[in-house]
């Protein structure tokens, strides 16, 4: 079964609009994090342990208009200098769904996780999540 994962692609700074990290990571079929207010070790540990996920992984993101989207890790880690503008720069491929899901339509593990706030890139833990999400996923997919 697969892991899944709370993505909020939400810069650690105000300098940057939320909204227009997700739209990139959209359209550009990517999952990731920034690196603003973040550096030394304790970047290149979330570095690792991002790079370190299992490709199929699943990702989970909320955008401002408290719509969920659904993606799967689908490449290795690299360094994209062209998502600087938004403080996306460390980013996976990913292959979203095509249509984001209301509240009502998520797991309940995924929106207590974002419900809890929070701008890390993190696992989501639950004894029926990824069972939940695979269904989703194959529903829409």
């Amino acid at each position: 079964m697969s892991s899944v994962y709370r993505a909020p692609m939400r810069s650690r700074s105000a300098d940057f609009d939320a909204q227009q990290a997700i739209d990139r990571a959209l359209a550009c079929g990517l999952v990731g994090f920034g690196e603003a207010n973040a550096a030394g070790d304790r970047l290149e540990r979330r570095i690792a342990r991002f790079a370190d996920i299992d490709e199929r992984a699943f990702v989970w993101t909320r955008d401002s208009d408290n719509l969920y989207w659904l993606g799967r890790i689908a490449g290795p880690y690299f360094y994209d200098a062209d998502g600087a503008s938004v403080d996306l720069v460390h980013v996976r491929a990913c292959r979203w769904l095509a249509e984001p899901l209301s509240e009502a339509q998520v797991p309940a593990a995924v929106v207590a996780t974002f419900g809890r706030g929070g701008l890390n890139f993190q696992q989501t833990h639950s004894d029926t999540v990824a069972d939940e999400t695979e269904r989703i996923w194959d529903r829409f997919a």
